[in-house]
């Protein structure tokens, strides 16, 4: 019994003993370890802002800032500001630094991370170095990475309006979206601000988009910049309108256009890529496509992984132009392949002709979706071709 005691006892002393050492190491080692990491977050700082002399921590609970923003940094001396933000082109979580002088000038921006293939990730941000935000605008995209190097550009200036408002301006940090609702209300009172995306499938000319009030009070057309709201009896109500006629005859054939489905069971040669087809009674085409998603390239057998396709509406005109795309359904990969599934890329197919249809922007990270997702739109001109035949 004595001697468990003192086994114990001696257990315990060494025990305490370590404890000692390893509480005076962390105390010598601690403040090293606080300046080594300080030196490293003050060297991503100081790649975008060289001149800065120490940075202090923002707290952003006493400002409203763009959405992109997750940590703003002030430059001791006064110089400015460097902003970290996070923001997404095709795939998710692309970090930006970047700095911002008292000016309204950039002084350096980089990615510090992405899942983004942009070929010139590491070299992209320098472009925006002097530049001030009109300078930013000017910034030229890379080639077959549209979409993510507007994502950069548009966290240079999120950067940008930061610092404005950290100087004590004002700046309109709506997102996209919030812009877009924000117009179609103020075409459309009427609407109640709940709008839906209509999926066209008869041709209007020199007209973006479509969008339809929820409660049946009508549409606002989308024509360049410009939001024209109309009444569902075709009136418009946007004042200063030249082609009020044009719209309020495209309401009519909105309102007017029907479709019939076609059989595909008399086009045995379809059923294996074809998953529905109509046809409007003016002529016009829609029809859902497959195309092999990541992990196949070409063929008709089921991806690998979901047993699924992607599956693409196309609505088109007898002589081969496409009048709407919609991504269907997909089952690609997060953060890469599922941005087949955003408006920004499926859009580039509209107005495409059998001609053009393959020049758009690549999904960065994911030429196995791109590719499955043109073999779709191929198989839609190719079923508007048969269809066509079969009458």
């Amino acid at each position: 019994m004595k001697q468990n005691i003192r086994n114990l006892s001696v257990f315990v002393c060494i025990c305490t003993v370590i404890t000692l050492l390893l509480a005076f190491t962390n105390s010598l080692t601690a403040p090293i370890i606080e300046q080594n990491q300080n030196a490293a977050a003050n060297k991503a700082l100081l790649e975008v802002m060289p001149e800065g002399q120490g940075f202090e921590t923002v707290l952003l609970e006493e400002y409203t800032l763009p959405t992109t923003v997750s940590e703003v940094y002030r430059e001791t001396s006064g110089l400015g500001y460097v902003v970290k933000l996070i923001t997404s082109g095709y795939g998710t979580d692309m970090v930006i630094m970047c700095g911002v002088d008292t000016k309204g000038i950039v002084t350096g921006a980089v990615c510090l991370s992405s899942n983004e293939t942009l070929a010139k990730e590491k070299t992209y941000g320098e472009n925006f170095t002097d530049k001030d935000a009109a300078g930013v605008d000017a910034v030229d995209t890379i080639g077959g990475a549209t979409k993510t190097t507007a994502a950069y550009k548009n966290a240079v200036k999120d950067a940008l309006s930061t610092a404005i408002i950290l100087g004590g301006g004002s700046v309109d940090i709506r997102t996209e979206e919030e812009i877009l609702a924000d117009n179609l209300a103020a075409a459309l009172p009427a609407g109640e601000a709940k709008f839906e995306k209509l999926f066209r499938v008869e041709l209007i000319e020199n007209v973006d988009a479509i969008y339809a009030a929820e409660n049946g009070a009508g549409y606002v057309f989308v024509i360049g910049e410009t939001f024209v709201g109309v009444l569902a009896d075709g009136t418009v109500v946007t004042e200063g309108i030249d082609n009020a006629e044009m719209i309020t005859a495209a309401v009519t054939l909105i309102q007017s256009s029907t479709v019939e489905d076609i059989a595909l069971s008399a086009y045995t040669d379809l059923t294996k890529t074809v998953v529905s087809a109509k046809k409007t009674a003016t002529g016009n085409f829609i029809v859902e496509t497959k195309g092999a998603g990541y992990g196949i390239k070409g063929g008709n057998e089921y991806h690998p992984a979901s047993g699924e396709y992607i599956i693409v509406r196309v609505s088109m005109t007898p002589d081969y132009r496409i009048i709407d795309c919609l991504t269907v359904f997909e089952a690609e990969t997060d953060g890469l392949g599922d941005a087949c599934a955003d408006e920004s890329f499926y859009g580039q197919f509209v107005g495409k002709t059998e001609a053009n249809y393959t020049e758009i922007d690549a999904i960065s990270g994911a030429t196995m979706t791109t590719d499955g997702y043109k073999q779709a739109i191929e198989r839609a001109f190719a079923a508007v071709k048969i269809l066509k035949g079969g009458e």
